[in-house]
């Protein structure tokens, strides 16, 4: 058994790390239409010096053509859409492959050095730039589905759109809905492919009140009320496409007439409701508590949607616009003395050495990306520090150009 005491930040403050300061949170200018020095040692395009909150600041910005960058697409469903691993096709070619799952997401890798620099190198830049750029794409899973993805709107697998995230697995639904359950029926199922919940089985149906019924399920179990029930194109993500199909056998001696069975999803999709009769399952209609329960799911789901972060190295000579030291430039961004923003919008570094950076697309501008036959895929970036530390790590001060803000332009109203 583990007893640690609680902590407050100050226990972790020191091992967190520091926050860059605010006056370099964000860039004077962006690299959006900034264009490029590299690969040449020559100063960035644009590297212009500003006063915020009294601190003299420099940003220094450039397009630059990123061999090692890739998109990490998000796919907010709990379908099946293909193996992890399995190769997703673009017109025939291979641009990606299916990654690790998250949460209530499928999750695919599109692009990366290895298939940048292959034989359909060209390909795979061309369809990263289209989703970096928020423009719809169709693309297929080896041995799986077809889908359609557009950041910022619902995924559609194999020509059906996806308008639920789900709100937990079949266990966490338990949890946060026992108590309605308990009200709709003696027993509940939620058909789910990572876990699947039994209510009269799971802490929190008995918590309620929930008594032993005799279902017992077509699935292994991880814990009680909690089952695996396996991945494929039924409910929930399961194999089984009729509700009645996850049930082995039901103990006629525990079983007692009239019993009600609710089983759903965790999107609320799909429910169906049943009543023992003895010897089967008979289904009948939801009644007016089964529909205030899986109303409830539904209400409580987030709205399905693809996203996307784009991961990039920028340890490279692109560094060489900023410094003539560029170590110095990337223990600066370690250090939060240097501020790395993609766009305008904020980056997160990777530990450890280099500058390998993740950013979300939908906070940079549409239209923002490009690419080139190198190929690589062209991200404007900007680093944002106090024009001391500049000078400190070699930068090209003698290249800095003013910067003053834009006065705004009101238009007369009609």
């Amino acid at each position: 058994h583990r007893v640690i005491p609680l902590h407050d930040f100050s226990d972790v403050q020191e091992i967190v790390g520091p926050e860059p300061e605010e006056v370099i949170r964000r860039p004077l200018i962006t690299g959006i239409g900034a264009g490029t020095t590299y690969p040449d040692p020559r100063p960035a395009p644009w590297i212009v010096k500003g006063e915020v909150q009294g601190v003299e600041v420099v940003t220094v910005v450039t397009e630059a053509p990123l061999s090692y960058s890739s998109l990490l697409l998000k796919i907010d469903t709990e379908g099946e859409i293909g193996e992890e691993g399995a190769p997703v096709l673009w017109k025939g070619r291979k641009v990606g492959h299916v990654t690790t799952e998250q949460y209530g997401s499928k999750m695919l890798s599109l692009g990366g050095v290895n298939l940048l620099t292959g034989k359909d190198g060209i390909w795979v830049a061309r369809v990263m730039t289209e989703v970096a750029n928020r423009r719809r794409v169709s693309l297929k899973v080896k041995g799986g589905s077809r889908l359609e993805v557009q950041v910022g709107s619902p995924p559609v697998v194999d020509g059906q759109s996806r308008q639920r995230m789900r709100v937990g697995c079949g266990s966490a639904s338990m949890g946060l809905f026992a108590s309605l359950f308990r009200e709709a029926a003696d027993e509940v199922i939620v058909l789910d492919a990572h876990i699947t919940g039994l209510m009269s089985e799971h802490p929190a149906g008995r918590f309620v009140g929930a008594r032993p019924t005799g279902v017992r399920l077509r699935a292994k179990q991880s814990t009680p009320g909690r089952y695996f029930a396996g991945r494929g194109p039924g409910w929930g993500g399961t194999p089984y496409m009729e509700p009645l199909d996850i049930i082995e056998e039901v103990d006629e001696r525990i079983a007692w007439e009239g019993m009600t069975l609710l089983v759903t999803e965790t999107t609320g999709e799909r429910a169906a409701m049943f009543r023992w009769n003895g010897k089967e399952f008979e289904e009948i209609p939801l009644t007016p508590q089964a529909q205030r329960v899986v109303e409830t799911i539904r209400r409580t789901c987030e709205p399905s949607r693809v996203s996307a972060l784009l991961v990039g190295g920028a340890g490279g000579s692109a560094r060489a616009g900023v410094t003539r030291y560029p170590i110095k430039l990337t223990q600066a961004v370690h250090a939060c003395k240097a501020r790395l923003t993609v766009g305008g919008a904020p980056a997160f570094v990777y530990p450890g050495g280099g500058i390998t950076f993740a950013v979300d697309i939908e906070r940079v501008k549409a239209g923002a990306f490009s690419w080139t036959p190198t190929p690589a895929l062209v991200v404007p970036i900007e680093y944002t520090m106090r024009l001391e530390d500049y000078e400190e790590m070699g930068g090209h001060v003698e290249a800095i150009k003013p910067f003053r803000a834009k006065e705004p332009i009101w238009k007369e109203r009609s």
